[in-house]
């Protein structure tokens, strides 16, 4: 026993020693701040985590630990309701807001009784947490009062006020706890009101003073743009590490119009994808609506989140009267709503919003109870990027991960041109075009000798964010150009890339990159370099691969499904020795690869294999070597999309000399190279189309129009169905030779053989052939009715 221990219980669990040498047993370092304030520690810090060594004590006594990580997910949390409105109740005068009239958190310095009695009226009504009234201690809101410098002021006070009722309301059996409120401001930085940087340092310093005073999480809530929402917990991830509180709770909440979107169309995948891999540990919804409203979107995350869920719905959508907004939902309407989403979706914290009473959270306590347990959840939980707009999974259930590669100064010579003249429109606009051409995600590089890379990156990921509607993959490996790119881009990014050229010094770009990379949550793209140079063998890949996943996996606590490791890819066709098995090798080390980690992502810049042939061979033999590495397990490839080609639609003699040359199939009387620049010589593309189509004139009639679906190609289809109609009625057309040609390009997507783009040129194709048929199809029978057709797809489907 410790009888030095500064509680009044006789210790019979083991000790631990202050940060000012004084003993306290586990029992005491659970209670509160202010218990361990007594005991020397500074007040806010963070109590040690309950262990299993003070059971027999809390069992004895009957005392309940006050870390509310100790009850985060093992029972319902109950926060309260509205403290704007309810501050409206009060008669406050513009004295009172000491002539800033409408700024809530200085009646944190004027009027605390009022922000105290309000909190009170909570903790009686049940709540288990009060947010502190500090929703708009941040720059944008107090900026516009012209007092942005009381940040740090306002926060600490209203944060003092809610812990001192808070303690006045705790028991050793019912600990209460402290939310601080982090909200959103005026401004929206995605569409330029104001710098992620600025906000995030203002709110670096409102977390700080808020954990001061004893808070027991932060609450980030009203998020409506990504960005900001971003800005918001790096900033209080930031206060965490300069207050010694690494483990203090982040809770996020985002707030979805009855449109289904945020404010600025961001889905909510977007915000799952984005925020959870910041290190969040709740993601919820608040504001703008009731309960009805969020059931879609709750739902979702119940399915896919695999962190804690909070719902803090409006009383009802507000409804204007002569005497102002009113909120229609009763509390027993809002308690029964809650109720069942904490049933159904595993909510972990429940609360009220706009409208909402002591009244409203009296009942919700009542129905739902002081200890309900959160109801356990089995989500399917999938790696994704995003943009400011909608997620994509890194890992695609038909088909590779197609990064568009013309966004990139290096690689294409009408964005670099633009970029150079400073024409953001025109890139912006090849921006856009990938997505029409079937890229999941832009690759973004503006590195180019002669120009300031971080200014570069400024000007395109600020237009990116919003006008591009897909993910942005930033593909440099200075530290700047990317930190430039991460604080313009709302959704979350993909990293290209991180390597050990210069080894994993302190000093090495790896560990100047990587801090960027976690705190931003990004994924990563891994290139197989070392300190002796690019690997060219399948056994050097691999070795590195091996080394890039413990380092970011074990060191760098990064998700394995959030690494894509480049095995790279080397031209094969220049007639060098040295080259001629460097496909084969980078094929091997995809498949090796892939078998050891299979939740690892690998990706590939695919056109550097054919660099040095003509357009014609390159778009044969990348097209051929793509899908030689998705078999292997190729997750992700940097392409042009519109120049890659269905398998299906190459010649088979150029396909088969394309593989040869890949596999370096040579013997003693044949070699590949030599016989693909043969095939190729004096080819052009349009030569290929008119190649494919002496190809078809001479297959039969049905064969050669399923051929047309398949190929997308309507030039000679409308001759081609005049001939098949002098032979054959219209509908029979349809379903034996065109719908044959549909069924190949259905089994070519499904198997992953055929990418979206070319399935969208062959429906465009049908589409017209049917258009062409539709006069020569018989009327349905004289008083035939018309039945009922029900046509049914599914979320996401492409109809």
């Amino acid at each position: 026993m410790f009888e030095d221990c500064c509680c009044s219980v006789r210790c019979i669990v083991p000790a631990f020693e202050s940060n000012h040498g004084h003993r306290a047993c586990e029992l005491c370092a659970s209670w509160h701040s202010t218990t361990l304030a007594r005991l020397g520690y500074p007040l806010g810090a963070k109590q040690p985590g309950h262990s299993a060594a003070s059971e027999p004590i809390v069992a004895i006594l009957g005392v309940v630990p006050a870390d509310i990580r100790d009850h985060l997910f093992h029972r319902v949390l109950l926060a309260d309701g509205a403290m704007g409105t309810m501050l409206q109740g009060f008669d406050l005068t513009l004295d009172d807001f000491e002539g800033h009239e409408g700024c809530n958190e200085v009646l944190n310095r004027s009027r605390p009784d009022v922000v105290a009695e309000i909190h009170r009226a909570y903790f009686a009504a049940g709540s288990d947490c009060v947010e502190t009234n500090t929703f708009g201690a941040n720059h944008a809101a107090l900026n516009e009062y012209g007092i942005v410098d009381q940040i740090a002021e306002l926060a600490e006070a209203g944060a003092r006020i809610a812990r001192e009722v808070a303690d006045e309301f705790s028991t050793a059996q019912r600990p209460r706890f402290v939310l601080g409120s982090v909200g959103p401001g005026t401004k929206l930085p995605t569409l330029g009101h104001i710098e992620a940087t600025t906000l995030r340092d203002a709110y670096q310093t409102q977390v700080e003073a808020m954990i001061r005073a004893g808070i027991d999480a932060v609450q980030i809530e009203t998020c409506q743009d990504l960005q900001q929402a971003k800005a918001a917990v790096i900033g209080a991830k930031r206060a965490r590490t300069a207050c010694g509180v690494e483990d203090l709770p982040i809770f996020v909440s985002i707030t979805v119009e009855t449109t289904g979107s945020m404010l600025l169309g961001s889905e909510i995948g977007a915000a799952l994808a984005t925020l959870a891999p910041l290190g969040i540990d709740l993601l919820g919804l608040n504001c703008a609506t009731g309960p009805a409203e969020m059931g879609e979107h709750l739902r979702y995350l119940a399915r896919h989140a695999d962190i804690g869920i909070s719902a803090m719905p409006n009383a009802g959508l507000p409804e204007l009267t002569a005497d102002g907004a009113r909120y229609p939902l009763q509390p027993a309407e809002l308690a029964r709503a809650m109720n069942d989403y904490v049933d159904e979706c595993g909510l972990a914290l429940v609360g009220g919003c706009c409208g909402t009473t002591p009244e409203h959270i009296r009942q919700l306590v009542e129905t739902i109870g002081t200890q309900h347990p959160v109801v356990e959840r089995d989500p399917q939980v999938f790696n994704a990027v995003a943009s400011l707009y909608s997620d994509v999974a890194l890992k695609q259930e038909t088909s590779y991960l197609a990064i568009g590669e013309r966004t990139n100064a290096n690689g294409s010579k009408a964005f670099r041109e633009a970029m150079l003249a400073g024409k953001w429109d025109e890139c912006v606009r090849i921006g856009r075009d990938q997505s029409r051409s079937g890229a999941h995600i832009v690759d973004l590089c503006v590195d180019y000798v002669g120009r300031d890379g971080a200014d570069d990156m400024r000007e395109l990921a600020s237009r990116f964010a919003s006008a591009v509607t897909l993910p942005v993959m930033l593909d440099s490996t200075e530290p700047a150009v990317i930190e430039a790119g991460l604080n313009h881009l709302p959704g979350r990014a993909i990293i290209n890339s991180v390597n050990f050229e210069d080894g994993d010094g302190p000093d090495s770009r790896f560990q100047r990159v990587m801090p960027l990379v976690k705190e931003h949550g990004a994924a990563v793209v891994a290139l197989t370099i070392d300190e002796q140079g690019q690997a060219r063998t399948t056994e050097w890949k691999v070795r590195i691969a091996e080394r890039l996943i413990a380092a970011l996996s074990e060191d760098w606590g990064i998700d394995e499904g959030d690494i894509l490791v480049d095995c790279l890819t080397f031209p094969i066709a220049t007639g060098q020795e040295e080259t001629r098995r460097d496909g084969l090798a980078t094929i091997e080390a995809i498949r090796q690869l892939k078998a050891a980690h299979p939740r690892v992502g690998t990706t590939l810049g695919v056109s550097n294999v054919s660099f040095g042939l003509n357009p014609a061979a390159r778009v044969v033999l990348n097209s051929v070597f793509l899908d030689e590495c998705v078999k292997a397990g190729l997750d992700s490839a940097i392409v042009s999309v519109a120049r890659i080609m269905p398998t299906e639609r190459i010649p088979e003699e150029q396909y088969q000399t394309a593989l040869d040359l890949i596999y370096d199939r040579r013997t003693d009387d044949y070699d590949p190279l030599s016989k693909f620049l043969t095939l190729f010589e004096g080819v052009t593309a349009a030569s290929l189309r008119e190649q494919r189509e002496a190809e078809l004139a001479t297959l039969p009639l049905a064969e050669r129009l399923a051929r047309r679906i398949v190929d997308g190609n309507d030039k000679g289809l409308e001759a081609d169905l005049d001939e098949a109609l002098l032979t054959k009625p219209a509908l029979d057309i349809i379903n034996d030779d065109l719908l044959a040609g549909m069924k190949t390009v259905g089994e070519l997507f499904g198997s992953g053989q055929m990418q979206l783009p070319f399935v969208l040129q062959s429906a465009e194709t049908m589409k017209k052939a049917v258009a062409q048929l539709e006069p020569h199809m018989e009327s349905s029978e004289a008083g035939a009715g018309k039945g009922t057709l029900v046509l049914a797809t599914v979320k996401g489907d492409v109809h």
